[in-house]
């Protein structure tokens, strides 16, 4: 089966653990296990809720390797590859293909602000450099600049451009990349709080944070959304509302790493600078959303 076809439901954007200031391969790959054993539809490795901004090259490649051999090919890896500069991202792409991911997610470039053209010939020189499947990932809270609907529908008529991860948080724009793009593009939300309603209007998952700790519950949600189960959708949805934005009570990833950790799914909550650790206000937030689920 193609990597389109696999790619949809609840797919964990993972967090990186950290131990001591490095990478906490052990605890990743416990991690990765609890996901796919929770039935996780699939995991982004080095997406922004695995710190990508702040791991090192060597770093980036290794955890996108890691996870790519610990899944063996149970579920779809989408690898993050992404980067404000354009040869970056294309060398971030060629290694996450000789790790053997199935797909890159490929955010739009932070900082810069390109136009709109920027950012097609961007994602196009990406394409022509790597032979890839490749998610496109909009994410205006972070990188300032949106990418409009007319400039997705222009780069899904690329041949490797398989869909988009659009953390808008607008359903309007969601509705308008769903309308005038082919029908066979894999739109999944980029926020928890608009995956159930991405899916009704049309789309085919989400890229998750919650789903960090509570996989199985994102899968069912996302199961019954594509199933047209609109009260089961419902029930889930509002079952894990207040988590979903409990995640971002203090700046992402601290939330998440610190609820995983409260499971005991990986070593230390540790994040890197210029991220820190949840302060106790926020943490009190976390604990008391993670009892009223049971999680803790």
């Amino acid at each position: 089966m193609t990597a389109a076809k696999r790619i949809q439901g609840a797919i964990t954007a993972i967090v990186t653990p950290m131990r001591n200031g490095k990478v906490d391969e052990e605890s990743l790959v416990n991690l990765i296990n609890f996901q796919i054993e929770s039935g996780i539809h699939g995991l982004v490795p080095c997406g922004t809720t695995g710190e990508s901004a702040t791991l090192s090259f060597a770093e980036h490649k290794r955890v996108i390797e890691l996870t790519v051999k610990t899944v063996a090919g149970r579920v779809p890896v989408i690898a993050g590859t992404g980067a404000n500069n354009t040869l970056e991202a294309i060398e971030l792409t060629e290694s996450a293909k000789a790790s053997g991911a199935d797909a890159v997610l490929s955010v739009v470039p932070y900082y810069n602000k390109p136009s709109q053209e920027g950012l097609y010939q961007h994602f196009k020189a990406i394409t022509e450099a790597v032979d890839i499947p490749m998610v496109v990932y909009n994410v205006p809270g972070r990188t300032v600049t949106n990418m409009a609907p007319a400039t997705v529908a222009r780069l899904a008529a690329l041949p490797n451009v398989i869909g988009i991860k659009e953390a808008c948080g607008c359903l309007n724009q969601i509705s308008e990349i769903i309308r005038i793009c082919p029908k066979d593009f894999i739109v999944l939300s980029g926020d928890d709080f608009t995956s159930m309603p991405t899916v009704l209007i049309g789309g085919k998952g989400v890229i998750s944070v919650v789903s960090n700790v509570m996989p199985k519950a994102m899968s069912e949600l996302m199961e019954a959304a594509l199933n047209g189960d609109l009260a089961k959708s419902k029930e889930i949805h509002y079952k894990l509302f207040p988590l979903m934005g409990t995640m971002f009570c203090y700046p992402s990833p601290a939330p998440a790493k610190k609820a995983v950790h409260l499971i005991g799914k990986i070593a230390t909550p540790e994040v890197r600078l210029p991220m820190t650790e949840m302060d106790e206000p926020s943490l009190n937030k976390l604990t008391t959303e993670m009892k009223k689920l049971g999680l803790i």
